[in-house]
Parts: structure tokens; sequence; C-alpha cells
């Protein structure tokens, strides 16, 4: 069939005006001179065009204008039982490979950077085993905590201790974290009246109610943040960094090192409803064991304890190692209990 072609592609590049040049080729029966203008005219067809009983005269009229904005535009040359060559450029922008930079987010924080000043921090709550957790997550990393089992107790250790930063449950019995923090902070605001001293001690509440009618009272009744519970260590040393300026050291890498396959694991199986599938399947002396190390708020023990897991069990190893990582073990002792 005489108007059967090929088609040939080409593209080039122009650096100095960054611009893009397609350029199209085939070998068909051509279009008439007169007709090319008619191209790019919605719903108007060349003679070959009807002959074919395709399309409606549509489509190049549309191409056109994208291409034109684009910054670019269509031509079209052709001669009769030859063929035709249509021709576009588009305005393009330079890419640059992005810089590499450590992303420290993605680096486990080891410490604090020395010859910092010795920062104080109160952890206020009325479960022993919610203090612990943090006492020791911020321990470790070089921080230095007391703690307080109600708003009564915390309040004379502000007043004696001068702490950096509050941790501030808010429901507790005897005094809640509300009325203390309104306490603390009036007395603050009373000293630093009366004195040159104009350092605040920085509250941040935790609490379990997310609503934000909730925060807004949390936040008038003085608290500088909140932190939602449960919280993972970085949320909290975040928090940290935010109002205090810490500055943490982070393990880096080694260079050569090979990196490990990291085995895609579903977020929403960290839940205290997997965890007890995933338990069953071991030996009922090992979960005791389990349920021993947690309730001891010992993520070395749980860590020991993982190691015995059967290597067919990694899905249950990845759950627990996320509980003990975030001193999450509550979590670990809903799921046994």
């Amino acid at each position: 069939d005489g108007e059967m072609g090929g088609e040939k592609l080409e593209i080039t590049s122009s650096a100095p005006k960054i611009c893009l040049i397609f350029e199209v080729t085939d070998t068909g029966i051509g279009i008439l001179p007169e007709e090319i203008e008619l191209l790019f005219e919605a719903f108007k067809q060349t003679s070959s065009g009807r002959e074919s009983q395709q399309g409606t005269g549509l489509g190049l009229a549309i191409s056109r204008k994208y291409v034109q904005l684009m910054g670019g535009d269509i031509t079209v040359e052709s001669t009769p039982g030859v063929g035709s060559k249509f021709s576009f450029d588009i305005q393009v922008n330079l890419a640059f490979p992005p810089k590499t930079e450590i992303n420290q987010n993605n680096c486990q924080i080891i410490s604090l950077v020395p010859s910092q000043i010795q920062y104080r921090i109160l952890v206020v709550d009325d479960r022993p085993e919610s203090r612990l957790l943090i006492i020791k997550m911020l321990s470790q990393l070089g921080f230095n905590v007391q703690e307080a089992a109600n708003g009564s107790q915390a309040i004379i250790l502000w007043e004696e201790w001068q702490p950096h930063l509050i941790l501030m449950d808010m429901r507790m019995p005897t005094m809640d974290g509300y009325q203390a923090t309104k306490i603390i902070k009036s007395r603050e605001k009373e000293t630093i009246s009366h004195s040159f001293i104009t350092k605040k001690t920085i509250i941040i509440a935790l609490t379990a109610n997310a609503f934000e009618e909730q925060k807004n009272i949390i936040i008038q009744a003085g608290c500088d943040d909140l932190i939602n519970k449960p919280f993972s260590k970085e949320t909290l040393l975040k928090k940290l960094k935010q109002h205090l300026g810490v500055k943490y050291l982070y393990q880096e890498e080694e260079e050569n090192s090979t990196p490990q396959p990291v085995t895609p694991i579903s977020t929403n199986i960290f839940t205290s409803t997997n965890l007890r599938n995933l338990l069953s399947q071991i030996p009922p002396e090992l979960v005791a064991q389990i349920s021993h190390a947690a309730a001891q708020c010992s993520d070395n023990l749980i860590f020991e304890l993982i190691e015995e897991i059967p290597p067919q069990n990694t899905e249950l190893t990845t759950v627990l190692k996320h509980f003990a990582e975030n001193f999450q073990f509550d979590k670990i002792l809903e799921a046994i209990d």
C-alpha cells in the first residue's frame, strides 16, 4: 500500500537555550502545501486525513497547545509522495545531582556531645515503670535526671533543683500536671520579676489525649509543648533538642561496610495483637522469660532472649526489637497478659 510508510524520531538538545528539539519523520503520502495550515486548526482535516476516515481533526491542535504551554511550538515540513517531518521544541531546566548530606534522622544517637552544660531533666509521672523507662533512656545518653510521683513532689524538686526541663504527666493523683504546671509557672514569673534571672524552665506535657481541645487546655495551663503517649525515643530526643538546643553524638557507619539486606516490614505489625499471635509460635518458657524482662524494663535482657528465638520467626524478632528499642515494654506485657 503506497500510503503506508516508516517513522523516525530524533531528539537533540541545544545547551545555550536549554531546550529539547524533537523531530518525527515519516515516509507516508505527505501533505499538500495548501493544506499544511489546516493541520493545527480544530476539527479541520487534510484530504489524506479524510481519505483515511480516522480522527476528528483535534489531535495536532491539542498537541500544539501542550507544546506552547511548555514554551515551544510545533512546525511541519512535508513533500507529497515523500513524507512529512514534524518538529517541536520545549524549554527545560538543567538538573544537577543532589548533594549527599548526612541524614541524622537515620543515625542512632549514642550520647550527648561533650563540653555541654549538665542538662537537668525532671520526670514527673505517677507510674513507676513509666518514670523508669524515661530515666533509663535519658541517663544512658548523659542527662542528669530526677523523678517525682506527683505534682506536689514536682514543685518541691523544681524549687530545690531548678531543672532545665520537666516532662510532666498530666493525669496524676494528689496533684495533677495541670495544677503543678500553673503553680510552677506562676512562681517562676514572680521570681523573674524580682531578680535578674530570666531563664525559664521548659515544661513538656505527656498526655494520652490527642484531641485538639485538650491540647489547648494543656498550653493554657502553661506547658511549653506536649508529647502524645505512647512516644518513641526519637520523638522525645527531638523535643529536647528543639527546646534546649541539645547536641547529640551520632553513630557513624563504616565507609566500607556492606549494607545489610532489609526485609520490608509493614508498620501495622507493631501492635500488641500481632505480637500476641507471633508469641504463640515459640515455647511458653521463652515467652515467660520475655515477660519477666519486660516487667523489669530491661531492653538488654530482651535482646539476649531474642537470640534464642528460632531463625524462622523473623517477624517476631522484628516486632520485639522495635518495642525494646523504643522502650515500649508495656506493649510487650499487654501482648503476653
